[in-house]
């Protein structure tokens, strides 16, 4: 049996929630159970108490807003918890179109995909202004270059993932989690796939940040840390790289006067190649270190990851035991005659 659950992340959505949920489907085809998931993350105005009274299934509440990411977590988490096959990751605002997730669902059920994203044609999308077309552009290129894989909107937060991809990734960053997933995903060599969904005009101004430059810087630190931690190797042994190559201009700048027999009055170019081929070398060997540690952080998450199946095992045992050990379960005696 295949269980969908349908997350929504909340932060002050009662006024929305509710026609947010009316358009979800109850009914998917090739899933035999549809269930939804609110992550209310510390609103103030009842979105939980919302949640309960239009009947979904799950609610999580953060005593205060933690932030995106921790919402995601919480609810993949709790969905995994459930016995989700399947988790969809929607909006509380009704920016996405709810009839849209069977597309999002079908290459997982299909086998063919691990994660699922849903893109909203940045490069057309009436709802977005040239700025905003341009920087998801711009990020959704960068992504596709730390992530060696091919996605168009890279920050699209509506999304299926498989019960496998969702214990394999493992969320860090406090800011949002769609380019921290993408990289985990890419280079853990998941298949990803995109499918074309619909939007609607956004109901108010995103929650997530307060100006565009915020957005890009901390997208920016986001994607950095990302690589930075998947491939330290490459990202520190490159810089120190870079940092030698600039020392040696002062080094070579010297030899030249030196050679020429005017050495001595530029010393100081010798000091400064020195000391950036000094800086350099440290920063490679900072990489070596760092891709140790990332070696390490492979196998952590490896060993997660199965502790993470055991557990569904030891649910599943206990499930049947229970079952088993119902009174339906066993024969009814004969009274004596």
């Amino acid at each position: 049996m295949t269980k969908l659950i349908i997350q929504i992340p909340c932060l002050n959505e009662a006024e929305t929630l509710p026609a947010t949920l009316a358009a979800l489907p109850r009914r998917v085809a090739g899933v035999d159970v549809v269930e939804f998931l609110v992550i209310d993350d510390g609103s103030d105005d009842g979105t939980a108490q919302v949640a309960r009274q239009w009947g979904v299934h799950h609610v999580v509440t953060h005593r205060r807003n933690r932030g995106l990411a921790a919402a995601f977590r919480s609810g993949v988490d709790r969905a995994l918890a459930e016995g989700a096959d399947i988790i969809v990751n929607t909006d509380g605002d009704g920016q996405y179109e709810g009839g849209d997730i069977e597309a999002l669902v079908t290459p997982i059920l299909r086998g063919t995909a691990d994660i699922v994203i849903g893109d909203r044609g940045v490069s057309d999308n009436a709802h977005f202004s040239p700025v905003k077309r341009m920087m998801q552009r711009v990020g959704s290129g960068v992504v596709q270059h730390l992530a060696g894989t091919r996605v168009s909107d890279a920050v699209s937060g509506f999304r299926a993932i498989s019960r496998d991809a969702a214990q394999r990734i493992n969320i860090t960053t406090e800011f949002s989690y769609t380019t921290d997933m993408l990289i985990q995903a890419g280079r853990k060599r998941m298949a990803i796939a995109t499918v074309p969904v619909r939007t609607h005009a956004a109901a108010r101004p995103s929650r997530l940040f307060k100006s565009v430059p915020r957005f890009v810087m901390q997208t920016g630190i986001t994607m950095a840390r990302s690589f930075t931690a998947y491939k330290p190797l490459r990202a520190f042994v490159g810089t120190g790289s870079i940092i030698a190559f600039i020392g040696m201009l002062p080094i070579v700048r010297f030899l030249w006067f030196w050679s020429q027999g005017d050495g001595s009055g530029h010393v100081q170019s010798l000091v400064i190649g020195g000391a950036l081929l000094v800086l350099g070398t440290l920063v490679a060997i900072m990489g070596m270190v760092a891709d140790l540690i990332a070696a390490n952080r492979k196998l952590m998450e490896e060993n997660l990851a199965r502790t993470r199946k055991l557990e569904d095992m030891v649910a599943e045992l206990q499930a049947s035991s229970a079952a088993a050990s119902t009174p339906d379960a066993f024969p009814r005696r004969k009274s004596a005659s």
